[in-house]
């Protein structure tokens, strides 16, 4: 059995090919990432293990059947959980969708899904009906195998706040081991 310890960050990045490498660092999906990283950078106890540093660094240009899409692979089977961004700017690019298929059809990894452009658990649920606003649900049409495929495993919904990512990351109903049953989660307001 595989010791799966990683945390695998999927967020939109411009497609392969771009002209500039500085597309991809200037995305804002990918910037929130990097505030993972350095979350974790300033304080080691931030629980945050991340599965993109786990095997060799790969860069727009290279080939995506003999190396981009197996690292993804790699990545993910060492990973207990998906972290990901969804926000109005996301696009269902080629990678995003290998990633959430992958990540979930055949890993069926747990998925906590972080809403950047929301402060607030009252900003992703209404706090008197406990249900997911529209608001929310209509970012799911960003990136629709997510949206098809998000009922065949746990999925946690929070604002981009770093105590409910770190209460997520810690959270064991969202690790692959030990997942609760696949439904909608969110913490309550």
């Amino acid at each position: 059995m595989k010791y799966r310890n990683g945390n695998y960050s999927a967020f939109y990045v411009c497609e392969q090919g771009s002209e500039s490498n500085l597309e991809a660092w200037a995305t804002k999906d990918f910037i929130y990432y990097n505030l993972l990283r350095a979350w974790k950078k300033k304080d080691s106890d931030f629980p945050f293990n991340d599965s993109h540093n786990k095997n060799y660094n790969v860069r727009d240009g290279s080939d995506w059947e003999t190396t981009l899409k197996p690292r993804i692979h790699e990545r993910l089977n060492n990973s207990k959980n998906i972290i990901l961004f969804l926000s109005s700017i996301t696009k269902s690019s080629r990678a995003l969708r290998e990633e959430i298929n992958f990540g979930i059809e055949v890993n069926k990894l747990p998925v906590i899904v972080v809403y950047p452009e929301y402060k607030n658990k009252s900003d992703i649920i209404d706090c008197k009906s406990k249900f997911i606003r529209q608001e929310i649900k209509n970012l799911w049409d960003n990136l629709p195998i997510f949206r098809n495929s998000m009922s065949e495993v746990p999925t946690l919904h929070i604002p981009l706040k770093k105590d409910l990512i770190k209460e997520a990351l810690e959270d064991e109903d969202f690790m692959v081991e030990t997942k609760g049953e696949p439904k909608i989660y969110f913490y309550g307001c």
